[in-house]
């Protein structure tokens, strides 16, 4: 029996494989497959159109889906091209902006000289600085009595005016200094502590282009002076200092091993004194721009928070 055209609305139909019932593949999610007047060819196939979005056209038999190249595709090189534009407009900004954090960051470092005599406090209040700003703590001191104990020729004379009570010859700590100063760890900041203590020294150091931002001197008078050097003992394991009167050992095993330094007497400190207040003007005139005085006959909290407050301004 022959059917006749089909006469009125096409009614929609899903395209399906002929062999297995399943819906025809490699047709777009969003296509309707619609099957157009019928008209029978030779091999009895119906002709199916696929009404599909404008980014595909496609063609369905009942045995297979075919699909056709998507008409209206955009223009991917432009837009690839534009993005890659912003990507290295918004990459260039950044890299300025580091660089001009880096220099920002760069203007930031503090170079600071703490000054006083011999007991004013400045290892405690070096301490608290290190440990509120980050700064490297350089201590003339500690440099000279590390030669001292490795025995190094420097060592060895600069111990001779140690023992005294007399400043070590420039000739010895300006160099020592110099090459604390030039290591890496400095270059973010350092805290020179009791060093320069007299005009050649400053001198020394300004003509090596060292130049601290500020200059802080503890000021504490001079029988309380004698009175925190000859009690201050150091414990020779962890390097803590004590006072027998302010800050004592906390247990007798810590008292026993307790040494006092050679230059810790009341004769060497009087001597120390004396050459503290002969050269502390010369050494203040060379920084009187940048200089701070700071009152140390207070608890060391105290100080300190005016130490911090002249830090954080500068």
């Amino acid at each position: 029996m022959t059917n006749g055209p089909t006469t009125g609305r096409a009614r929609p139909v899903v395209a399906r494989d002929g062999a297995t019932g399943r819906r025809a593949r490699g047709v777009g999610r969003s296509a309707t497959v619609v099957a157009a007047r019928g008209e029978r060819d030779r091999d009895g196939d119906a002709r199916a159109v696929v009404l599909a979005p404008k980014r595909e056209i496609a063609q369905v038999s009942a045995k297979k889906a075919v699909a056709v190249e998507p008409v209206g595709k955009p223009a991917i090189g432009s837009t690839a091209a534009a993005c890659g534009a912003a990507v290295a407009a918004a990459a260039a900004a950044l890299a300025i902006k580091r660089a001009s954090s880096g220099s920002s960051n760069s203007k930031k470092q503090k170079r600071i000289v703490i000054a006083g005599a011999p007991a004013s406090g400045k290892g405690t209040q070096c301490e608290l600085i290190v440990k509120k700003f980050g700064l490297t703590h350089i201590s003339a001191g500690d440099l000279l009595r590390a030669a001292v104990a490795a025995g190094t020729e420097a060592g060895l004379k600069a111990k001779e005016y140690m023992d005294r009570g007399d400043l070590v010859p420039n000739e010895v700590v300006v160099t020592m200094v110099k090459e604390r100063l030039s290591q890496p760890d400095c270059s973010k900041g350092w805290l020179l502590d009791g060093y320069p203590r007299s005009e050649e020294q400053a001198e020394a150091l300004i003509e090596s282009g060292i130049q601290p931002d500020l200059f802080l001197l503890l000021d504490v008078p001079d029988e309380i002076l004698l009175e925190r050097v000859v009690g201050r003992r150091l414990d020779p394991v962890d390097g803590t200092i004590y006072h027998m009167t302010f800050f004592p050992p906390p247990t007798p095993e810590i008292a026993a091993r307790l040494t006092q330094r050679s230059d810790d007497t009341e004769e060497k400190a009087s001597n120390r004194l004396s050459v503290h207040h002969k050269n502390v003007d010369a050494v203040v005139g060379k920084y009187e721009t940048i200089m701070k005085t700071v009152d140390g006959n207070r608890a060391k909290q105290d100080v300190f928070k005016d130490i911090e407050r002249l830090i954080k301004a500068m």
